[in-house]
């Protein structure tokens, strides 16, 4: 077994409240092909149920905190550090790709799971896209037994993306790169820093301590990796990758989603070989495994339920046969408990704000 990375300082992330990591019961470290090392920490009962997470771009382990809390009582539950995030160091040149991701799951699946052991394997944004990048991969296949895609999508980011409310999509598109791919320093965790956050990323009514909580985050991530990602994700094709995600796959996605709009989970949905359905949680913005965790974590519990094997019982339901019809995946509505109601005037006034602040800095990045 791996010797966890003691040596890589802890992301940023808050201290206490339901949002701070809880402590896991053991760490450990995976090596990917290239080398690449990636810290990995595990929860809950070690004969439960195991359950994969991969966080997206710009986060670490601890944005999975809340979903963490909610599943490890009776599930053990098993979230890593993407290359560069957290305590996984940053890959050498050349180190980030879509490539790169799949390797890197396939070592953690490797890592943590015992020969001809499954897993449920949940992704949010760019962890969703590790799941579809590793979709084709027999040692990545042989452990799967479901998988959750949750607020991401498999191609055309910066097209379909909302942060900058421009109608055209080519200017619209231009501004998205110029800002999410930009490598300036984001600077501390000021209150005009989490005001700008939340618009881009969180539902209007995600509470204060959601957004200090993701904020800490995605600022902890170094600069120089958060711009080699985004470059990554400008250019980013899975849609060949979807159609062969071949495990039974259910989809989450905000209806406030700025990042990965309703649209791409549709996309998902029509392309998936099976699909159990689409949530759509009202209001919820991209980070809705922190802004409805019980939402994220029941839709992982159903899975767990219906097609991953308990121990010293009998497998859930595999695959559907390539031979049965394939009927429309269901959608689904859910009240977004963990959101708050807010003013239309006053969303209004932080919206317009916002997007100033965004359309300036864009113009800063061209001048």
């Amino acid at each position: 077994m791996s010797r966890p990375l003691k040596h890589i300082q802890r992301a940023g992330h808050v201290t206490s409240g339901p949002y701070a990591p809880p402590s896991p019961t053991r760490e450990l470290a995976a090596t990917s092909a290239d080398g690449s090392r990636l810290h990995i920490a595990v929860h809950g009962p070690e004969d439960a149920p195991a359950v994969v997470l991969a966080h997206g771009w710009t986060c670490s382990i601890a944005f999975w905190a809340p979903v963490v809390r909610a599943l490890a009582g009776d599930h053990r539950v098993i979230a890593y550090d993407q290359r560069g995030h957290g305590r996984s160091p940053a890959a050498p040149p050349g180190g980030y790709s879509t490539e790169a991701l799949a390797d890197d799951l396939e070592a953690v699946l490797g890592a943590v799971l015992a020969p001809g052991e499954r897993a449920v394997l949940a992704g949010h944004s760019m962890g969703g896209m590790t799941l579809m990048a590793a979709s084709g991969r027999t040692a990545v296949r042989e452990r799967t037994a479901a998988v959750l895609l949750c607020s991401t999508g498999s191609s055309r980011l910066l097209e379909d993306a909302r942060v900058v409310p421009l109608r055209g999509e080519r200017a619209r598109t231009r501004a998205h790169r110029l800002i999410l791919g930009s490598s300036a320093p984001l600077g501390p965790v000021t209150p005009l820093a989490k005001r700008i956050l939340k618009y881009g990323t969180m539902g209007p009514g995600s509470a204060p301590d959601m957004v200090e909580a993701c904020a800490r985050i995605v600022h902890a991530c170094p600069r120089s990796v958060r711009a080699a990602w985004a470059h990554v994700l400008d250019g980013i094709d899975l849609d060949v990758a979807v159609r062969q995600l071949a495990a039974p796959t259910a989809v989450v996605v905000g209806t406030a989603d700025r990042l990965t709009p309703p649209v791409h989970a549709r996309r998902l949905a029509a392309a998936l070989p099976d699909c159990r359905g689409v949530t759509e949680l009202p209001g919820l913005g991209h980070m809705a495994p922190v802004e409805a965790p019980d939402a994220v974590a029941g839709e992982i519990r159903g899975l767990v339920r219906d097609h991953l094997a308990v121990p010293g019982g009998v497998p859930g339901p595999l695959a559907r046969p390539e031979d049965e019809p394939r009927t429309a995946p269901e959608h689904r509505r859910r009240t977004s408990p963990g959101s708050r109601p807010v003013e239309a005037a006053a969303e209004a006034t932080a919206t317009a704000e916002a997007t100033a602040k965004a359309e300036a800095t864009a113009k800063e990045e061209t001048s």
